[in-house]
């Protein structure tokens, strides 16, 4: 039987749109059961905060659980693997800090790569480390404290929370682009080596805002600067490093991510409700608070900087010879 022409239009229109009305249908209806936010770090970590404030905005805005899971060890490779081999639905997230992309350069032989098994959702967060130093140390500026260690080669110890940590990359790329030598002390954990540097073992250390603050605001250790492109709003007297030193620029990042494959309708979803909670001004002050900045994307943003992240690291991790414990 011969189809009118117009009929024959009609139903060929309603077949394109078909796949349209099907994601619209899927986003809407998403998500039916809770979803799980798999975070690389121990439960009380910066990670896992932001993931339990940004789950529960997502749970009030979506109807549904998100439930915090903790899985630390391997710079954040057993969170990551986790994620990579879970069903591409979008009821599995993965936390996205900085080891991530550390981690991407630092071990041989992974089972997956981060840049092609995740796809980027939405950045929440951009911390800034802090330049902290013993008091004993005369230096007052970072120009003074170059100086000071090009004068003392191979006598200034930096502690760090571990080998291959964020504050140990950091200081890194301090040392490479300052040109100056110093002893590295990894330690396990933030806790321990912050303890050290009050007690005068090891002279520098480069800890994020959320563990360092509350010993800047006490007097204890001196901030020199702050290793954001711009002065952190949390602590804004403080200077950047790249005021001393052109084009230093290093930071922890947070965000999430999905399976790759995961339906690009409700990756959609998740990016605008996590940026309209990164508007709202109770998270903003939350994120202030813990001494972060808020950071609200497009996903195509943040895979740049994911990208981006991925590649400067890699360079940092040639350059100081590090390998995982």
């Amino acid at each position: 039987m011969k189809i009118p022409r117009r009929q024959f239009l009609h139903l060929a229109a309603a077949t394109i749109a078909l796949p349209a009305v099907s994601r619209i249908a899927r986003a809407q209806t998403y998500p039916t059961r809770p979803v799980r936010i798999i975070s690389g770090s121990a439960a009380g970590g910066t990670s896992d905060i932001l993931a339990r404030l940004m789950g529960q905005w997502l749970s009030e805005r979506l109807g549904q659980p998100l439930i915090v899971e903790n899985r630390p060890g391997a710079g954040s490779n057993i969170a990551t693997e986790a994620v990579v081999r879970a069903a591409p639905d979008g009821y599995t997230l993965l936390v996205v800090g900085s080891s991530a992309t550390i981690s991407a350069t630092l071990y041989d032989n992974l089972n997956f790569n981060i840049l092609r098994d995740i796809a980027p959702v939405a950045s929440i967060s951009r911390e800034p480390h802090i330049m902290l130093l013993n008091r004993s140390i005369p230096a007052k500026t970072v120009s003074e404290f170059i100086a000071y260690a090009k004068a003392n080669p191979g006598k200034i110890n930096m502690a760090s929370a571990g080998n291959a940590s964020g504050p140990h990359m950091v200081g890194e790329l301090f040392k490479m682009m300052a040109g100056i030598n110093m002893v590295h002390v990894p330690y396990r954990g933030g806790g321990p080596a912050l303890t050290d540097l009050l007690g005068g073992q090891v002279q520098v250390m480069f800890p994020g805002t959320t563990a360092s603050i509350a010993y800047i605001r006490a007097g204890t250790l001196r901030p020199l600067a702050v290793t954001t492109a711009t002065r952190s709003e949390a602590l804004p007297d403080i200077p950047t490093v790249g005021e001393f030193v052109p084009g230093y620029e290093a930071s922890t990042m947070f965000g999430l991510g999905a399976p790759k494959g995961t339906p690009v309708d409700i990756i959609d979803r998740l990016n605008k409700e996590i940026n309209a909670g990164l508007a709202d001004p109770k998270i903003n002050t939350r994120l202030a608070h813990l001494g972060g900045g808020v950071f609200a994307s497009s996903r195509a943003e943040y895979g740049k900087l994911i990208a981006a992240e991925t590649e400067k690291w890699a360079k940092v991790v040639k350059f100081s010879g590090a390998k995982p414990d």
